[in-house]
Parts: C-alpha cells; sequence; structure tokens
C-alpha cells in the first residue's frame, strides 16, 4: 500500500501555487469577456485549406466587416469566403450572472450539507466543499492565463463547463470518501483516518485514472478536430478534468487527514 499521505502538505502546496497564478492574473490582467456578456459580432469564414476560422469583436459595419476580411486574406496569402454573420446582443446580463452566482453558492452549501450527513461528519462535507471551489479557481485563474496569452474569452459555454466539471470532482470525491466509509464499517484494527485514507486511494486510483483518461483523450480529439466554435469550451473541460482528477485523491482527501490529525493534536493539549 502506498503511504500517500506522506505528501499531503506537497499536495496542498501544489495547489496553492496554482491557485495563486491564477489569483495574480486575474488581479493583473483579468478576464477576456465574451459577446455573450457583452454583445458585438461574429463573423465566420472558410480559410483556403478549408479550415474555418471565427472572429468575434464589437458591433461591425459593413466597413468593419470589409476590413476584417481584407486584413485575414493578407495575413493567409489568399482569399476568404464568409459563411455567417451575426450582431447580436448580451445574452448573459448582470442579472443572469448574480443568479448564477447565487446557483453556485446553493449547489456547494446543499453539497457541504449532504456529503456531512451520509458520512455523519461535517469534516467530510467541507472537505468535498473545499475541492470543488478549488477546481472552480483553478478554471477561472486558468482562463485568465489563457485569455491574456491566447484569447482565450468567458462566454456562455464557459459557464456550462465549469459546472459541468464540479459534478465531476464531487462524484470522484465521494468515491473515495466512501470507500473510507466502508474501510470503518468492516471495523479494520489499523482504523487511524490516515491509514484508511491510503488504503482507499490505493484501492481507486487506478479506476480514477482510467475513467479520467477516457475523458482526456475525448477533449483532445474535440481540441484538435472540432474547430473554433467548441475549441475553448473543450479545453475548459479538460483543465476541469485534469484538476477534478488532482483534486478529489490530493486535495479533498489531504485536507479531510490534515484537519483530522490537528484536531487530534489539539484535543491531546
Amino acid at each position: 500500500m502506498i503511504n500517500w499521505m506522506r505528501y499531503r502538505l506537497l499536495y496542498l502546496a501544489i495547489s496553492l501555487l496554482v491557485i495563486g497564478a491564477g489569483t495574480f492574473s486575474a488581479i493583473k490582467w483579468g478576464f477576456k469577456i465574451g459577446i455573450d456578456f457583452t454583445g458585438g459580432s461574429v463573423v465566420e469564414y472558410r480559410l483556403p485549406d478549408g479550415e474555418t476560422k471565427v472572429i468575434k469583436s464589437g458591433p461591425l459595419d459593413e466597413t468593419g466587416k470589409d476590413k476584417i476580411k481584407n486584413d485575414l486574406e493578407k495575413s493567409v496569402g489568399g482569399s476568404v469566403i464568409e459563411i455567417r454573420f451575426e450582431n447580436v446582443g448580451p445574452t448573459i446580463g448582470p442579472e443572469l450572472v448574480k443568479k448564477t452566482l447565487y446557483a453556485l453558492l446553493m449547489a456547494s452549501g446543499a453539497i457541504l450539507l449532504w456529503v456531512a450527513y451520509q458520512f455523519k461528519n461535517i469534516k467530510f462535507g467541507v472537505s468535498a466543499t473545499l475541492a470543488t471551489v478549488h477546481d472552480s479557481l483553478v478554471l477561472l485563474g486558468s482562463f485568465s492565463l489563457l485569455g491574456h496569452f491566447f484569447g482565450a474569452e468567458i462566454d456562455f459555454l464557459f459557464v456550462t463547463a465549469m459546472l459541468t466539471i464540479l459534478s465531476f470532482s464531487v462524484h470522484d470525491t465521494i468515491v473515495v470518501f466512501d470507500r473510507i466509509r466502508e474501510s470503518k464499517k468492516k471495523g479494520e484494527l489499523d482504523s487511524d483516518l490516515h491509514t484508511l485514507a491510503n488504503r482507499a486511494l490505493s484501492q481507486t486510483m487506478v479506476r480514477s485514472l482510467n475513467n479520467s483518461f477516457t475523458i482526456i483523450f475525448m477533449l483532445f480529439a474535440l481540441i484538435l478536430m472540432g474547430g473554433d466554435t467548441v475549441k475553448w469550451f473543450s479545453v475548459a473541460l479538460l483543465i476541469g478534468t485534469i484538476s477534478g482528477t488532482y483534486s478529489s485523491p490530493f486535495v479533498a482527501v489531504s485536507i479531510l487527514v490534515t484537519w483530522d490529525e490537528l484536531q487530534k493534536k489539539f484535543k491531546k493539549h
């Protein structure tokens, strides 16, 4: 059996480093907000090699559209064909953003209470909730960096991806927690949480990795072959899947074990 929890502080430090980099990026550069929030124009062109190129900008008139087409033809060295042109209003207003945040808070609270009730311990609920918060912060920070360096936008598909990966993260965490609970019910002699967590991770790690890799392979295919329309949506899901795969065993369980050991130390004193 591998002593996974021996390095739990290292796991948490890696998470803090990643979240710190994302927080720095969000404060310094902010986010590249898509037209779902701001409104604007979408123009899609077919390039000489058969691929498509989607360009999003503020509201365009015919003059602005022609300028974009001319600049694109110069950059690709050939003529391009306009496939689609739309002027769209903001579909996600401040009120909807506020309701989405309220929904996330309510869902997090419900997850905390439900997991705590099922496992008869508030520590399980808080640890699972903090792991989902971890995944949200990693995804937001990553998109701040990707927006600054590669032009990735925060749009409706990004919100969809974030909600999707939260459910994935909780599912994996509960699988590990359930294995810990089953071990406790069997009345194993070495029933300290540190040992039970190591055993649970050893039993579930291969299953979790196999499950995640099947998703990751599919998302890589979408990123490479899916075109500009779903590219950043797929990237968001990929980041969320990797973060969720990491956070379930190495963040949620590390928090749980560290909390339990600190609680025991305080009780002794």
